[in-house]
């Protein structure tokens, strides 16, 4: 792996289909208030306008905290706002014509689940993959069974670039996920679907600058 990542190690994906008590922005909000210094924007339902205006008013918590801002799929968005970067998965936009249209300098990180995906991800030229997904997760139904630690560690060993382990992670599992040799831990549930997001996020972020 890399030893100068462009990416950092917590990211929060920002959800309002398992919980409706947060909008995009106070999740993006608490979270970074919380410690994440990633915020990826996820919403497949929203149309494109309603999704721009959103992702707006993300970019702008995310500049004022100081937070990496991610563009989940819809790269044309992401380019008119410039955001950050953007993640692409399996069935999105390739990562050579994400490249095209972001060029060079901006973030573009990949979902793989195997380890073929993560060296194809790499070869194509993604700055990070998002691989999992690591444990049972509720967020998003699956169909094939966890990676495990073991799947982690046989990645991480074989990829240059930053691996964020993503897929039923919490504040009690993000050591032992580092320690696995990912570079960050990426979570749905474990901010969203918490009580106090603030809190869960710098729980997972002291679990995670433990290792």
């Amino acid at each position: 792996m890399t030893t100068t990542p462009r990416i950092g190690r917590l990211h929060v994906i920002t959800d309002t289909t398992a919980q409706s008590r947060f909008s995009h922005e106070e999740i993006a909000l608490l979270a970074c208030q919380g410690g994440a210094d990633v915020i990826q924007l996820r919403d497949k339902a929203l149309a494109r306008p309603a999704f721009a205006d959103t992702a707006r008013r993300v970019h702008e918590i995310c500049r004022r905290r100081g937070a990496l801002f991610i563009v989940n799929d819809r790269v044309v968005v992401a380019n008119e706002l410039g955001a950050d970067g953007v993640h692409v998965g399996r069935n999105d936009m390739s990562i050579a014509d994400a490249r095209a249209i972001l060029g060079p300098e901006k973030i573009i990180g990949a979902t793989t689940g195997s380890l073929d995906a993560a060296l194809e991800a790499e070869r194509d030229g993604a700055d990070y993959i998002g691989f999992g997904h690591i444990f049972p997760t509720t967020s998003k139904v699956k169909a094939t069974p966890p990676v495990g630690l073991d799947g982690l560690r046989e990645v991480t060993a074989a990829v240059k670039i930053p691996v964020i382990a993503i897929g039923g992670i919490t504040a009690e599992t993000a050591g032992e996920v580092i320690a696995a040799g990912a570079w960050g831990v990426a979570v749905i549930a474990a901010v969203c679907g918490a009580d106090d997001p603030r809190a869960a996020a710098a729980a997972l972020r002291a679990a995670i600058t433990a290792r």
